[in-house]
């Protein structure tokens, strides 16, 4: 014998699930971002700090690269490798403790990504400067000024994105 109500409850129903919910993908770095990131008085107030710093870090280069061309005879890119290694030692230093206050993050890893980047920078520094000496005619100290100037964005970028961990409190 058959009761009807267990065969109501036997039949399978029709139990609609929820649809998942999925979060929106993170916006991409592209120009609303940027434009996000232009608007907040806190990045100026960092590139500010960073330009204050690479400042010292340029005449610190400067300094090296001239003693190691003008006066040990160097060839001007292995004057421009010992300007740099000197110079990044500084920067780093004070982009860690004063521009980016990155103190609470682990000292040897935020100082193999800043050398990471201070690498790219100086591999493109490095092209400018032998272009305007080799292609331009142009004199070895005023050609490594200028090839730090146009390798400074890439720079910061890089280090504040990555180096310091910021790219986790927001751009």
């Amino acid at each position: 014998m058959t009761d009807s109500a267990s065969v109501r409850n036997s039949s399978p129903e029709r139990v609609e699930e929820p649809a998942p919910v999925v979060a929106p993908p993170p916006a991409p770095p592209g120009p609303s971002r940027v434009r996000a990131g232009l608007r907040r008085r806190h990045n100026w107030v960092q590139l500010v700090k960073f330009c204050a710093v690479g400042g010292s870090g340029y005449a610190i280069n400067l300094v090296v690269f001239t003693v190691a061309f003008g006066v040990a005879g160097l060839h001007h890119l292995v004057a421009a490798t010992a300007a740099f290694a000197v110079a990044v030692t500084n920067n780093f230093w004070w982009n860690r403790h004063w521009t980016f206050a990155a103190r609470e993050g682990h000292a040897g890893f935020q100082a193999a990504r800043f050398l990471a980047v201070s690498v790219v920078a100086f591999v493109l520094a490095a092209a400018i400067l032998e272009a305007l000496v080799s292609a331009a005619g142009m004199p070895e100290i005023a050609a490594q000024a200028i090839s730090i100037a146009a390798a400074t964005p890439l720079n910061f970028v890089g280090n504040k994105m990555w180096s310091f961990g910021t790219v986790s409190r927001g751009f």
